[in-house]
């Protein structure tokens, strides 16, 4: 997929800085349990679905000469936590075409991505606090 790192740091509460190559973003969980200065995490995954799906749609209509005119894309959960991505194409497309773009739209990246059982690798890094530190706090 993409070579570029991801970068995660802790914020306010539970605010979270992400860098991702120049780009800056904010994650955070909504009010009360956060301050709600950025999209949640699971926003962030809808909307890199939601935009990947877009996108592949975009380049299709645009490589095989499709009179696609816009291509929204709305991404939500529903109550049971199921995926529910709506796709609207405006255009003169005819049944053939619509179906060529979803069936790309049913491909993009992230999807297959997130149908796939992904395996997520964890490296635990543990930074020892630092001397000065330790003598300031309370004895245990």
């Amino acid at each position: 997929m993409n070579a570029r790192r991801v970068s995660v740091s802790e914020g306010r509460s539970l605010a979270r800085s992400v860098e991702v190559g120049p780009h800056l973003l904010t994650a955070d969980e909504h009010e009360p349990t956060g301050t709600d200065t950025g999209p949640t995490p699971g926003e962030l995954l809808l909307a890199a679905l939601g935009s990947c799906t877009s996108t592949a749609v975009r380049a299709c209509a645009d490589r095989h000469g499709l009179p696609l005119d816009r291509v929204d894309v709305v991404v939500r959960f529903d109550p049971q936590g199921q995926i529910i991505r709506s796709i609207r194409l405006t255009g003169d497309l005819n049944p053939v075409q619509i179906n060529q773009l979803l069936v790309v739209a049913g491909r993009c990246p992230v999807q297959r991505l997130l149908t796939r059982e992904a395996a997520v690798v964890t490296v635990p890094t543990v930074a020892a606090r630092s001397s000065a530190s330790r003598s300031q706090s309370p004895p245990q």
